[in-house]
C-alpha cells in the first residue's frame, strides 16, 4: 500500500471529492493479448458497482465518469478509509486502483485537486504505480454543504420515449448532458453527470434558483429540450440528493420547473 501525502494550500473548504483510477489497465487490456470487449465491459460495471456500494455506506455519491476513472463526493469520508476499497478491489479483480482526494470550496476545483495529486503520483500507464492513495497533508476534516440539483427531462416519455426512435432519444440526452455538463463547469465550477434514464446530477458549488434557472434555458436554447430540476443541501451528497429528489417530485407534481431551496413560481 502507498499513501501518498502532497502538502497544497490550505483553503476554505467545503466538499471532498474523490478521483478513482484503474492502475495500468490500458496495457492491461491488450496483454498478453486483446481481451474480449465484454470481458471488460462486465469488469468495468462490476467494479463501479461495488465503488458505489462503498461510497453509499459513507453517505456519498458515486458518478461512473468513464469507468476506467470514477468520481465520487465522500463529505463523510475519512480519506484513509479508502484502503478498504482498495483491498477489495485486489482481492476481487485482476486490476488494482489509485485514488486521488481533494478538498476545494468548489466541486472542481476538489477534483482538479484530487487529479493533480494522483497525476503527481504517477501516470496511468505506469506499470509501477499500484494502489496509490494521494491525499492532502494535514487536511482538515470538517466540510460545508453539498449542492445537488437533480434535473430530468419534462415529461420524456410523451415527448420522446414513446415518440421517436431509441437511438435519437438518447442522442439527444446525451447532448442535454453535454450542454449542461459544460454550462455548469464554465460558469459555476460545477459537476454534472449522466445517471441513467432522463436523469442529470449537479454537483454544484452555492448558487441558488436563479443559476440553475439560467442552466435550463441554456440547455433549452441548445438543443430544444425542456428540463426541471429539483435543488437541495446538506452536509452530504446523500442529505441533499435526498431534498433533491423529493423536490424534483413536485416539479413533476406542480409543474414548476425548479423546486426547492427558493424555488421559482411555475410560470416563472
Amino acid at each position: 500500500m502507498i499513501i501518498n501525502r502532497l502538502i497544497f494550500a490550505r483553503v476554505t473548504t467545503t466538499i471532498r471529492v474523490a478521483l478513482i483510477q484503474i492502475d495500468d489497465y490500458g496495457p492491461w487490456t491488450v496483454t498478453p493479448e486483446p481481451r474480449r470487449e465484454m470481458d471488460l465491459q462486465y469488469l468495468q460495471a462490476s467494479l463501479f458497482a461495488d465503488f458505489a456500494a462503498f461510497v453509499d455506506t459513507y453517505d456519498g455519491y458515486a458518478f461512473y465518469g468513464r469507468f476506467d476513472n470514477m468520481v465520487a463526493v465522500v463529505n463523510e469520508i475519512d480519506p484513509a478509509d479508502f484502503e478498504r476499497f482498495q483491498r477489495q478491489v485486489r482481492n476481487r479483480y485482476p486490476v488494482t486502483v489509485s485514488i486521488g482526494v481533494g478538498l476545494a470550496e468548489t466541486p472542481v476545483e476538489a477534483l482538479s485537486e484530487a487529479s493533480e495529486r494522483l497525476q503527481a503520483a504517477g501516470s496511468a500507464q505506469d506499470g509501477n504505480r499500484r494502489e496509490v492513495l494521494a491525499i492532502g497533508d494535514d487536511e482538515p476534516d470538517d466540510t460545508g454543504m453539498v449542492t445537488v440539483g437533480h434535473f430530468d427531462v419534462v415529461d420524456v416519455t410523451g415527448s420522446l420515449t414513446d415518440r421517436e426512435n431509441a437511438i435519437d432519444v438518447s442522442l439527444a440526452i446525451r447532448r442535454a448532458t453535454l450542454e449542461l455538463a459544460a454550462y455548469l463547469r464554465a460558469e459555476y465550477d460545477s459537476i454534472a453527470h449522466f445517471v441513467g434514464g432522463d436523469n442529470i446530477i449537479g454537483i454544484c458549488s452555492d448558487i441558488g434558483p436563479q443559476a440553475f434557472d439560467d442552466a435550463i434555458e441554456h440547455v433549452r436554447a441548445e438543443t430544444g429540450l425542456e428540463l426541471q430540476v429539483g435543488i437541495g443541501r446538506g452536509p452530504t451528497a446523500q442529505a441533499a440528493g435526498e431534498q433533491a429528489k423529493e423536490a424534483l417530485e413536485q416539479c413533476r407534481a406542480t409543474g414548476a420547473r425548479i423546486h426547492g431551496d427558493g424555488q421559482l413560481p411555475a410560470d416563472d
